[in-house]
């Protein structure tokens, strides 16, 4: 599989974090690159009030994340795994590491991280890596090539969740499996984050406005059978202080950075805002 070129459309690409975070990861800002340099994610912890917060705790607790989306997967050796969005290949990395036998697919839109997924994460022997830029909602892959479809807390960033569910499932192998992590608001909130704000955020272009409701609605719209549900907002709380910790003592991030972040954990706290992974068989 060769290297594709840059899409036509990419000036239109706008990614504001990324853009922040590959610049201090050149400079060598060794505490970021141990917490986002790997994964650029929330934290999970099986024991929230068990989380220490130092740098090594966060990434430890982001790894958690990637392996509770795999395991809502049901994720074996001797398959092949297409991860949508995959950031710096933080994912792959953690499938290559602890699977055997693997033929693994980081897709992501922004050649910029791609280029550092392939300098940082080598396949292990008996598996097989390959890094390709591509649409989330238009799959550059045939029918039926993949067991397994990732897309890690970033659904939000594609144009369109159900365009993305249907690429999906067509990609998917009868009986294969989808599984992502996404911000779920509840039906209070709903409206709210329907509002549609031209300005360009810390985060890029967020549409956090898909319910529980939506996504059940989804999966029978595009023939899954929803397996998984899961609400782990409980356990990515402590990823909140540890961005205002680093924040501080790193002097990294802006007031668009504070002011979205505090917004969401607000949110988060009121149970307004929640985080689930879905885990969906075709």
């Amino acid at each position: 599989m060769t290297n594709p070129t840059r899409p036509a459309n990419d000036s239109k690409i706008k990614l504001p974090y990324f853009d922040y975070l590959l610049k201090i990861l050149n400079d060598g800002n060794e505490a970021v690159a141990t917490s986002f340099g790997r994964h650029v994610h929330w934290g999970y912890w099986a024991q929230p009030k068990s989380a220490t917060l130092t740098n090594a705790d966060f990434a430890g607790a982001a790894e958690n994340l990637s392996a509770e989306v795999c395991l809502a997967a049901k994720l074996e050796n001797k398959l092949k795994v297409l991860d949508v969005g995959c950031g710096f290949g933080g994912t792959i990395a953690h499938i290559n590491e602890h699977y055997a036998d693997m033929e693994l697919v980081g897709l992501n839109i922004d050649e910029r991280q791609l280029e550092r997924a392939r300098t940082t994460v080598t396949p292990l022997p008996g598996n097989a890596i390959v890094f390709q830029q591509g649409n989330a909602c238009a799959l550059p892959f045939p029918d039926q090539s993949f067991d397994v479809v990732l897309a890690v807390e970033c659904i939000f960033h594609f144009p369109g969740r159900e365009q993305f569910f249907k690429e999906a499932y067509r990609v998917l192998k009868p009986g294969g499996y989808l599984a992502l992590s996404d911000f779920v608001p509840t039906r209070l909130l709903q409206p709210l984050a329907r509002l549609k704000i031209p300005a360009w955020g810390f985060y890029g272009k967020c549409n956090i406005d898909y319910s529980v409701h939506d996504y059940r609605a989804l999966a029978s719209q595009t023939a899954f059978t929803l397996l998984t549900e899961r609400d782990i907002t409980a356990n990515t709380l402590p990823t909140y202080t540890y961005l205002r910790r680093l924040a501080v003592q790193q002097r990294v991030g802006g007031k668009s950075a504070m002011l979205e972040t505090i917004s969401v954990e607000l949110l988060s706290r009121l149970s307004l805002l929640n985080y689930y992974i879905y885990g969906l068989q075709k």
